[in-house]
């Protein structure tokens, strides 16, 4: 038996040594590509800031005293020179009237000193009376005479107080503060109101030093609002603050040039600074944008990728000068040029002088 299936066995040996082998065929595989082309090397850099607007001020009286009445509520709009608020007028006219009896009693006091004056300049020509006589005559009607201005201005004053103890809108806007109640004491200068004028809203912001030195009065800058995902502004740098303020950042105002209906003064605002890149190298210029997955890094810190010979039909494997990664993509200077195909997955199957195909027939671009 054991030899029966020792002759079975080096008969298939025989025949199977007698057959011809097959050439092998190497399997052309598909690759992942793009054709790239040349974008401009840019960042952006989006900082938090809030909405301001352009005009606003805290108002206030120039005189105190107690509050008697008011005009205006939380919100309301407003017209320049209409009254706010006014404080009780009972001083302050008794103040004018002071004033204008004093104001009197000056012009009688110089109109006697005046006639003094007039009659011993007559009869100091005549030689009827001494020098000292007229000198003192002299002297009080020059002193009435300044007692007469010194009273005007009193009445000027008394007169500005009574106005100032109305407090009137200084421009078209809206209120956006109350400070005070009727019957409420208050001081000079004391706030009372806050006004937001209709001259539109501003952004301010804060930048850091990396990135001050790439802004300029004018600039063009994007704006987004996290409460209003839809709305998308457009803005313009109005002011540029030349000292830091705190964490070594300078204080940055952005006018916003469009629509701002939705908006509100408070509110957050992130503004897109965008400016020239420079790449680890020094490098400033136009960039290509590949994905990381195009990459693979090769001997001695060097990065390389695959490019497609659209002739050939192989891949050739090329040393490229990385600069920067923004968003996932990687910023290239050197290696490639426009128009070229890469291999964008699978890096580390692929081999220098590798036949394969494109996968889709249609051509894409990355930018």
């Amino acid at each position: 038996m054991r030899l029966f299936l020792l002759a079975i066995s080096v008969g298939l040996l025989l025949v199977g040594c007698g057959e011809e082998e097959k050439p092998f065929e190497e399997v052309i595989r598909p690759i992942a590509w793009l054709e790239v082309q040349q974008s401009p090397f840019d960042q952006v850099r989006r900082l938090s800031g809030t909405v301001h607007p352009v005009e606003e001020a805290n108002l206030s009286f120039e005189v105190g005293g107690k509050v008697e009445w008011i005009k205006v509520k939380l919100g309301d709009e407003v017209k320049r020179g209409d009254p706010l608020a006014r404080l009780d007028q009972r001083n302050f006219n008794l103040s004018r009237q002071s004033a204008q009896a004093n104001l009197q009693k000056s012009y009688s006091a110089l109109s006697e000193a005046e006639n003094e004056f007039k009659r011993y300049a007559e009869l100091s020509t005549k030689g009827l009376v001494s020098k000292s006589g007229y000198d003192n005559a002299k002297a009080a009607f020059e002193s009435a005479t300044s007692a007469v201005s010194i009273a005007n201005t009193q009445l000027d004053i008394a007169n500005k107080d009574l106005s100032d103890s109305v407090l009137t809108a200084p421009y078209d806007g809206k209120i956006t503060q109350r400070l005070i109640e009727p019957s409420m004491q208050v001081a000079p200068g004391q706030a009372t109101f806050q006004i937001e004028g209709n001259d539109g809203l501003e952004v301010q912001v804060m930048v850091p030093e990396t990135l001050i030195r790439n802004l300029s009065k004018g600039d063009e800058i994007s704006i987004h609002y996290p409460a209003f995902s839809t709305i998308n502004s457009k803005g313009s740098i109005t002011e540029i603050s030349s000292r830091a303020a705190t964490a070594n950042a300078f204080p940055v105002t952005i006018l916003i040039t469009s629509e701002t209906k939705s908006l509100r003064a408070g509110m957050t605002a992130e503004v897109d600074f965008t400016f020239q890149g420079i790449g680890r190298t020094g490098y400033q210029g136009v960039t290509f944008r590949l994905p990381i997955s195009a990459l693979a890094a090769d001997d001695g810190q060097k990065t390389y990728v695959y490019v497609y010979d659209v002739q050939q039909q192989v891949l050739q494997k090329r040393t490229v000068q990385t600069e920067s990664i923004l968003n996932n993509e990687v910023l290239v200077s050197a290696g490639l040029k426009p128009g070229e195909i890469i291999a964008v997955a699978g890096i580390s199957f692929l081999r220098d002088g590798q036949s394969v195909r494109l996968l889709d027939k249609h051509v894409q671009r990355f930018n």
